[in-house]
């Protein structure tokens, strides 16, 4: 048997230590473990290390702890579920009154019948739980060809995904991810995928897209146009659905043009291709409305949700499915079963505290709160506008990025062996604020309970850091 020493009174130097003998972590580095954070408590919008320092939480965990550290109402709900019941299996033929409620519950708030919905939209039929994102959008890609299969077109295989987009990290969320990244020590990722322009107003280059000089389309249409094209390049008979985010959130907070989700939505109907919507980000309030594409008037086939449902207080994520498809999940039989599953499915005690979550952003009118904090959260990251290497400040609801760019005139890029995002990262930290970012993009998105004190100690800081690294 081993022996392992471990300290009475550690020192957040020998818990590194001990990390490093015995975990590997998300995107593992060496180097950058070797000085991990090693987080003891939050409250609100802050985290506390071990060492009881305070550190602003600009990203809300990881876009996931919507209403806060330290509620302890979630830890309530959790203990009296786990002294009713902590698990039974969500297999078919078994269920759980934590589950129902929550399934009851996320029909009334995930793209409903009415509210001025799209003629014949009759909403969403059914949900299936999962632990996490990755898990979600894995189901949603085969729930999609499955279902292409039970319409006789067992051809329509592929996926379409976007540059910039993220989905997760397992076999097809990668593959599906326009992350560069993380696909090279994976390759070759999942056949049947491709990758399109991200609609990306900052870096669309519209001379690279448009059909001759005097193009009239937009921006946005020209960028829905490119996944049509890609449709028919490949052929609609062989495409299941596109998997896309409402606003991408990892890929630095790319919020699209107004008429880009109702025309790519239209481009999905016409050529039979299942909308699959990753809002595990966007969900529960992170844009202004319960779900991202409302903002756009935009209903989903399929929508993957994770992060916010609990406010990460327990991993649970799920997929919504539009009434044909849960109906058919529901009514087939034998060969044509749906042979999807997961021990954690619809697990009791993560479904009671995805309901005293959603209690609470009720309650307390968060995502009320939330649009609030946004919108003044933009105004002063827009002060920064005014420095030399600020190219952008851009964001939607509680989710905002700054883009640093090493000229502002041509958006000409940093070299990457500059690494200047990192370094403002590191600046950050060093004042007492944790976030993350995607090269030299810094993304902001801090929970619904934020005070505005705290948003503005967060801009402030990142002001500061960013003077620091690059001068100006």
């Amino acid at each position: 048997m081993l022996n392992v020493n471990v300290d009475a009174d550690p020192t957040t130097a020998s818990l590194r230590h001990r990390d490093q003998q015995v975990l590997i972590h998300s995107l593992h580095s060496h180097s950058l473990q070797e000085q991990a954070h090693v987080w003891a408590g939050g409250r609100g919008a802050v985290l506390i290390d071990h060492d009881g320092r305070e550190y602003l939480d600009a990203l809300a965990g990881l876009w996931n702890v919507i209403i806060g550290h330290g509620r302890s109402e979630l830890a309530e709900a959790a203990g009296r579920q786990m002294r009713e019941l902590a698990y039974a299996s969500g297999y078919t033929g078994s269920t759980t009154v934590p589950a129902i409620e929550l399934g009851e519950r996320l029909q009334r708030i995930c793209y409903p019948v009415g509210d001025g919905r799209s003629p014949g939209w009759r909403g969403m039929g059914g949900f299936y739980f999962a632990t996490g994102g990755g898990e979600a959008v894995d189901a949603a890609v085969k729930t999609a060809r499955w279902w292409w299969k039970l319409q006789g077109r067992p051809d329509k295989t592929w996926v379409i995904g976007r540059r910039y987009g993220y989905h997760g990290t397992g076999f097809v969320a990668m593959s599906a991810t326009g992350l560069p990244a993380y696909w090279p020590m994976f390759e070759p990722r999942l056949s049947g995928v491709e990758i399109v322009e991200s609609p990306y107003p900052y870096r669309f280059d519209r001379r690279q897209h448009a059909r001759g000089p005097d193009d009239p389309r937009s921006d946005g249409e020209m960028a829905a146009d490119l996944v049509e094209e890609a449709i028919e390049r490949i052929g609609a008979g062989r495409i299941a659905c596109l998997l896309a985010e409402p606003v991408q959130g990892a890929g630095g907070v790319i919020v699209p043009p107004d008429d880009y989700w109702p025309r790519l939505r239209a481009i999905c109907s016409r050529h039979d291709v299942l909308l699959v919507a990753d809002e595990i980000i966007t969900g529960f309030g992170r844009t202004g409305p319960w779900f991202g594409l409302e903002r756009w008037g935009v209903e989903p086939d399929l929508v993957c949700f994770a992060k916010g449902i609990t406010s990460g207080y327990l991993p649970l994520a799920g997929v919504g499915f539009r009434q044909e498809i849960a109906a058919a999940i529901r009514s087939a039989e034998g060969r044509a079963t749906w042979m999807h599953a997961a021990t954690y499915s619809g697990h009791p005690v993560a479904c009671a505290v995805a309901n005293a979550n959603l209690d609470i952003i009720e309650r307390e009118g968060l995502r009320e709160r939330a649009r609030e904090a946004g919108e003044h959260l933009r105004q002063q990251l827009a002060t920064l506008s005014s420095l030399s290497h600020v190219g952008e400040v851009r964001g939607i609801g509680l989710m905002a990025a700054v883009e640093l760019v090493a000229d502002k005139a041509s958006r000409e890029e940093f070299p990457a062996g500059e690494r200047v995002g990192p370094r403002v990262h590191a600046a950050t930290q060093a004042r007492g604020m944790f976030s993350r970012l995607r090269g030299d993009v810094y993304n902001l998105a801090p929970c619904y309970a934020v005070e505005t004190a705290q948003l503005d100690a967060m801009v402030e800081i990142l002001g500061e850091s960013i003077r620091e690294v690059t001068g100006a």
